[in-house]
């Protein structure tokens, strides 16, 4: 029979003792221990083990002169710290069960594990593994007290966070769970003090009222509201193209910027739309290629022994799906460096109609070459730890002008496909102020200052200027070096000038000047200066600039914080897909908003 051991003991007696355990694989009956080596039941009460040893000491003695042993052998010391650890529990109002607890909490949100977690056996017993004093309490009681206590204090700490921003800039999206329940996410990112550009996961709410452009605005107002953000202070909100949730956009009258990896998706999807005679035939079998080997494992194995045999990477095929920008142009790209092993593996007759023509080769490689210089530019943008907007401007004119410009070498199919390209995104980045936001970012940023220089831009900075510092001094101080003569620098504390030194030394000059004009040399100062190279970090360039350039400073702090596409909404809901799985689609809306708000924020500090 297998028996389960007593939890919490020290005696070695339990050794030889065991339970009879219930469906959770605990205890079933405490007052009623069955002898491993018999079979026998013994009645024990309130932990006493007089019955245990009166049992073996009569029906196994050679047990029982080997239990009398190892205890004479025992230090009086050790029974007495295991005694006291076993009695002295944590009591819940100390300070180390409420930090033991937490932690727990955070282990719970961080991983996305289920709250049940802690009832499970092997979880339990393994804390107190770690620390026998302390006492796990129950799923209720982190559902109701420990998980909300650790929303209310994180969200007080991103509150106080953004409360002294003066500019931010936010993405949102739509998402329905696996029980179809809908939510809408906000996710606000911003440069603090140090020039460190920061994400903050505010909300994942749940919007049970029909979509429209009303009802998400008001969902989207109310949410400001709740955080302290003032809209005044919004740089821009990047979305997708969704058409509800841009004409709340509009309805606020907030600035908006469409997600470039939407439009990049865009571009592919319409370009292959319009060729769709033309490629139609090589895409299925492509699709119909990678199910095939995705759904057989024979057929698998057989791949990657061709794969071995031809010397290619043992890489697995890849199927696109219409939500994963680039995965098109990943599948294609993947057929066409395992073709050779493909083919051999499929060379049978139930499996030849799968095998690929030269004609449809041909094809995909056409595709392949129109595409793939778009799909290298997907993930580059979506990086919300790093200044993306003002890097649209540059990829824009570097895939019209040059990546997507036809060659001579290009197929006619090639040129047909980048030619469509352009046009859609030549469409989607049409929009007036939209171009002057990105226009903006991109001067700001120190990789392009120069590349993008516009007199009309020059102008509106200026007036930004003055509209972000219109609570500072009309008149601005300036003053020139205490020292005079080229080279020349202050003398050190305590050390005598010599007479060069005193000659030279002059009162500093003070200029006045109108704070416009202050900010147009500011402006030219900075628009003269040679740009850093595209790999370096633009905002520790501007940590090590901002005394320079006290202006400037503030208006780069709005424009590049905005992001160039939507993807840090999504990624929110692909950790709430994570939590609201098929096993725990019963969790409450309000819960999920509090799950997801901690495995977002807490996994970034």
């Amino acid at each position: 029979m297998d028996l389960v051991g007593k939890p919490n003991v020290t005696s070695p007696i339990w050794e030889f003792f065991g339970f009879v355990p219930n469906e959770k694989g605990e205890p079933s009956n405490l007052d009623e221990a069955i002898c491993r080596l018999c079979g026998k039941t013994t009645s024990v009460k309130k932990a006493n083990t007089s019955n245990l040893q009166s049992h073996l000491r009569s029906c196994h003695p050679a047990a029982y002169t080997k239990l009398m042993s190892s205890e004479r052998k025992r230090p009086a010391s050790q029974s007495i710290a295991e005694a006291f650890s076993k009695m002295a529990k944590y009591k819940r109002e100390s300070d180390k069960w409420k930090t033991l607890t937490r932690n727990v909490a955070t282990f719970l949100v961080v991983e996305n594990a289920p709250l049940r977690t802690v009832e499970k056996p092997a979880f339990r017993e393994m804390l107190q593994s770690f620390d026998k004093q302390y006492e796990l309490p129950s799923k209720k009681y982190f559902s109701n007290t420990v998980i909300p206590q650790l929303y209310n204090e994180t969200k007080e700490k991103i509150i106080a966070e953004l409360h002294d921003l003066d500019f931010f800039s936010a993405t949102t999206d739509m998402w329905s769970s696996v029980n179809m329940t809908p939510f809408m996410s906000l996710t606000v990112h911003f440069i603090n003090k140090n020039w460190e550009l920061k994400s903050r996961c505010l909300q994942t709410a749940f919007t049970p009222e029909s979509h429209t452009a009303d009802n998400l605005g008001e969902s989207l107002r109310s949410a400001f509201k709740e955080w302290g953000l003032n809209e005044k202070n919004l740089a821009c909100i990047t979305t997708d193209n969704v058409a509800n949730i841009v004409a709340a956009v509009r309805k606020l009258e907030w600035p908006w910027l469409n997600c470039f990896g939407h439009n990049l998706n865009l571009a592919v999807t319409n370009s292959m739309s319009a060729e769709k005679e033309r490629t139609s035939r090589a895409m299925g079998l492509c699709r119909n290629m990678v199910t095939a080997f995705a759904h057989s494992w024979p057929r698998k194995k057989k791949l990657r022994e061709e794969q071995e045999a031809l010397n290619l990477p043992t890489h697995s095929l890849i199927l696109d799906c219409p939500t994963r920008w680039g995965s098109k142009q990943k599948m294609i790209e993947r057929v066409l460096e395992q073709a050779h092993a493909i083919k051999r593996a499929l060379d049978d007759r139930k499996h030849q109609h799968l095998n690929l023509t030269w004609q449809d080769i041909a094809v995909l490689e056409s595709i392949n070459a129109a595409l793939k210089p778009v799909a290298e530019f997907t993930d580059v943008l979506s990086n919300e730890k790093v200044v993306t907007a003002s890097s649209v401007r540059p990829v824009l004119r570097l895939l019209t002008n040059d990546l997507l410009d036809p060659s001579p070498e290009d197929s006619e199919l090639t040129k047909n496909l980048k030619a469509k390209m352009i046009t859609v995104l030549e469409e989607k980045y049409k929009d007036l102020e939209g171009q002057k936001m990105l226009s903006k970012a991109t001067t700001l940023d120190p990789r392009y200052r120069n590349h993008f220089e516009e007199e009309d831009i020059r102008d509106e900075l200026v007036e930004e200027i003055m509209h972000v510092t219109k609570d500072q001094p009309e008149n601005v101080q300036t003053e020139e070096s205490l020292d005079a003569g080229e080279g020349s620098s202050a003398a050190p504390a305590l050390k005598k000038m010599n007479l060069a030194q005193l000659l030279c030394k002059r009162k500093a000059k003070v200029t006045i000047l109108p704070k416009r004009a202050r900010a147009g040399e500011e402006l030219t100062r900075y628009l003269q200066e040679e740009t850093i190279d595209t790999s370096d970090d633009p905002l520790a360039w501007w940590r090590n600039n901002e005394a320079r350039y006290p202006f400037l400073a503030t208006v780069a702090k709005k424009y590049l914080c905005i992001c160039a596409t939507s993807s840090p909404s999504e990624r929110v809901f692909s950790a709430a897909g994570n939590i609201v799985t098929p096993m725990r689609s019963s969790l409450k809306p309000d819960k999920v908003n509090m799950l997801v708000f901690l495995a977002k924020n807490l996994k970034s500090e």
